[in-house]
């Protein structure tokens, strides 16, 4: 059996300061599940700050207004360290604490990219099949789409316009209606040829979500579950926060708002997890656990590394595999805006640096 350290540091709230007022002890918890394209880490500014452990690097967090943060790191060395540092909820000031769930964005890209590896290793759907085969009603509607792939697709190389980017997108608006977003974009001109170029795009993971079940004849989200979720003994993932059990969901604030109930949808960015389940997906996704050698060989056809990033309002995330140091690290802040992501991209650098030296 594999054991993790689990550390839970409470700090108090108080309208952008915050103050030490305990420390939590550390405690031995059984480790569940399995064992062993993305958006690289690093904002390009200079860091300053230099960690000297794990937990002065939650302390750097709280002491520069970050509500709370969730921290999994996991070196192949020993017991995965999974920390919770800060505050969940402003109204109860109740501290972070390790098993929390957070809204995990677009980290859920991870996931549905393993379910195409696994559906085009099954023969159930080509890499190189067009979007008009699988969506023959959205062929007149999107440019290209009869050249558009599945490969294209995953890779974001397919020049479907990012619907966040229409004029008439808002945050604000709760995207429980996957048609309505797409909408924003239908009939719109291509941003380019497909695969002339990488262009970032969430429509393409919302239309991969529609041909995944097309072409399985059910949701993909059972999929996951029964493809990823259950063999890694994930019972803390979900692919929508419908199926969660929201008391346990932290908190999160955009601008100061609280944003806890939007229940964003759209597949490639509504699932929802802890820090160490992500954790554990992770690691067995780059050690091969989770692939079989065909899916494997698929997979690196399309990504060259393990890793992606999320954002929805209030909730920010990061979890990377670095493979020249074997370690997983995965992040997660319940704050957006007002300058917090730069706050938590110099922590996760930190963080970086501190496990490269250590």
């Amino acid at each position: 059996m594999s054991f993790e350290k689990a550390v839970t540091r409470f700090w108090s709230y108080a309208r952008g300061r915050h103050w030490l007022i305990g420390a939590a002890s550390a405690a031995l918890l059984a480790c569940g599940g399995g064992g062993g394209g993305s958006v690289s880490p690093g904002s390009g500014a200079p860091n300053t700050f230099v960690a000297t452990s794990v937990e002065d690097a939650l302390d750097r967090a709280i002491a520069n207004d970050l509500d709370g943060i969730w921290v999994f790191v996991d070196d192949g060395r020993g017991a995965p360290e999974f920390l919770a540092a800060g505050i969940q909820d402003r109204a109860t000031l109740a501290p972070a604490d390790v098993s929390n769930l957070f809204k995990i964005a677009s980290i859920s890209k991870m996931f549905m990219a393993v379910t195409g590896a696994k559906m085009a290793a099954a023969g159930t759907l080509n890499l190189d099949d067009t979007l008009a085969h699988w969506l023959p009603d959205l062929a007149t509607r999107i440019e290209n789409a009869d050249q558009i792939t599945v490969r294209h697709l995953l890779r974001h190389r397919s020049g479907v316009p990012d619907f966040d980017s229409a004029p008439s997108f808002s945050w604000n608006d709760p995207h429980t209606d996957i048609d309505a977003t797409l909408d924003l974009v239908l009939d719109s001109p291509a941003d380019f040829a497909p695969n002339a170029r990488f262009g970032y795009s969430n429509t393409n993971y919302l239309l991969l979500g529609r041909i995944f079940d097309t072409a399985l004849g059910y949701h993909h989200h059972q999929f996951i579950q029964d493809e990823i979720l259950s063999p890694l003994g994930m019972m803390n993932t979900y692919s929508l926060l419908g199926d969660a059990d929201v008391t346990q969901l932290a908190h999160g604030y955009w601008n100061g708002v609280d944003r806890i109930d939007q229940d964003y949808v759209v597949p490639g960015g509504s699932m929802v997890s802890t820090a160490q389940e992500v954790g554990i997906f992770l690691r067995a996704l780059a050690t091969g656990s989770l692939l079989t050698a065909d899916e494997r060989q698929i997979y690196f056809l399309l990504f060259a590394d393990f890793g992606h990033s999320g954002w929805l309002p209030g909730y920010q995330s990061n979890a990377q595999y670095f493979s020249d140091m074997d370690t997983v690290l995965v992040q997660f802040v319940n704050v957006t805006g007002r300058g917090t992501e730069n706050v938590a991209q110099e922590v996760y650098d930190s963080l970086v640096d501190y496990l490269r030296r250590r």
